[in-house]
């Protein structure tokens, strides 16, 4: 709690001494036609998830064997030019099965799945200044709300969000939203939202030191409190340390039992020397029970350090984490990025004894850089995740995973 407070006078005291944006983003408006952007991203993906032992006919985990094609078209205006401009966003959701299928990519169930899934959204938008207000189907990225991306099409949420950017360096939210269309779902409220309310924002402190604090309710479900810490340490030329603190405190808990309370925060170091970056974190969870997300407010919203194919989120446990990070532009290979990391998870209050879990995981991407593919990515992840016998109940059972990514932007307006 002193780390919300903390946050929250820091903000306020900086943003009474800044400085108003001198410039207005509506002002510079050239027009509705004239800003507006259509792009088409073709996403092709396969995932191979191996489940080691299933668990019985009670709880059958089947293995994962995908390969679909995604097509997520974006259209954004430019706003029209006065002192409030007005502008619509809109998208289109296609994904086609070529093989296999799971349940956060389509419908059905196993043996079963659909060969296609399709959705569009559309919000309008409005702005006066630097603020903007949208409303309508819209994906979001804060960190008590933040759409999941992870599979083939992204999730979407309906409602309402104001942005504003009135003092240069600060970024406020404020947002009510009524409906979430999952991953692999077509209905635009497959998780049954309520509601969700959020407020809160962002101010850079200094040109290396962040902060945010964020606030939400989900109704019937939980209310949550987020901050974060970012600063980064300038060593000698090419090389510094980086400091990440992020803290969620969640109340009101009506979706597990009799659980009231959970806090999990987590705290990593980067230290980059050139082409090489080293990285260590440590991971805690108390309360009630572990940190709970993605009922109403997102499969993305769990900004900590240790979240990779298993989040180390379960009721008291304890993570650590160490990482390491070779971007290859410095030996003359721009867009290739490796990164690996072990991150090993104890005290966990299975309640049926002490529970573990680890996981290895490893990621190679890369980005073309010019010629006709420019801009051409490739990724290729795999974890291998193992847990102690009574762990089972928790996420997934002993698991081998890859995931495959190819992606295409093309820019057509």
């Amino acid at each position: 709690m002193k780390v919300m407070k903390w946050s929250v006078m820091a903000l306020a005291v900086a943003a009474g001494t800044s400085q108003m944006a001198v410039a207005s983003q509506q002002s510079e408006s050239k027009g509705f036609v004239e800003d507006a952007s259509l792009d088409l991203l073709l996403r092709n993906t396969y995932w191979n998830r191996d489940y080691r032992h299933n668990r019985g006919l009670a709880g059958v985990e089947y293995d994962r064997k995908t390969w679909a094609q995604g097509f997520i078209a974006t259209f954004e205006s430019g706003f029209t030019q006065g002192t409030i401009g007005v502008g619509v966003d809109a998208y289109g959701l296609l994904g086609v099965k070529l093989d296999g299928g799971q349940e956060d990519m389509f419908p059905g169930g196993p043996k079963n799945w659909e060969d296609d899934i399709s959705e569009a959204g559309a919000a309008v938008k409005f702005r006066l200044s630097n603020t903007t207000l949208k409303y309508g189907k819209q994906f979001i990225t804060l960190p008590v709300l933040a759409t999941d991306d992870s599979r083939l099409l992204p999730e979407a949420f309906t409602g309402g969000i104001i942005t504003s950017n009135e003092i240069e360096g600060l970024e406020l939210n404020v947002g009510r939203f009524t409906a979430d269309s999952a991953m692999g779902r077509a209905d635009s409220d497959s998780v049954a939202l309520k509601s969700i309310n959020l407020i809160g924002g962002t101010y850079a402190l200094t040109e290396n030191l962040n902060a945010s604090v964020y606030f939400s309710d989900v109704e019937d479900v939980y209310k949550k409190k987020y901050a974060n810490i970012n600063y980064v340490m300038p060593l000698a030329d090419a090389q510094s340390l980086t400091f990440d603190f992020n803290i969620y405190k969640t109340s009101d808990i009506e979706i597990a039992g009799d659980a009231d309370d959970n806090t999990i925060w987590s705290l990593s170091t980067k230290y980059t020397v050139g082409s090489h970056a080293f990285i260590l974190a440590h991971q805690r969870v108390s309360g009630d029970t572990g940190y709970l997300y993605n009922n109403g407010d997102g499969g993305g919203a769990i900004w900590v350090a240790n979240s990779y194919l298993s989040d180390f989120n379960s009721k008291d446990e304890r993570s650590w984490q160490a990482s390491y990070e070779l971007d290859f532009t410095g030996y003359g290979v721009p867009g290739l990025f490796w990164k690996s990391a072990y991150v090993y998870g104890d005290n966990i209050d299975t309640g049926n004894g002490e529970g573990t879990e680890r996981e290895f995981f490893n990621q190679v991407s890369y980005v073309v850089q010019n010629g006709a593919a420019k801009d051409l990515s490739f990724k290729v992840r795999n974890s291998t995740y193992r847990s102690s016998n009574n762990m089972n109940q928790f996420y997934i059972p002993d698991t081998n995973e890859w995931r495959l990514f190819v992606e295409y932007p093309l820019s057509i307006l």
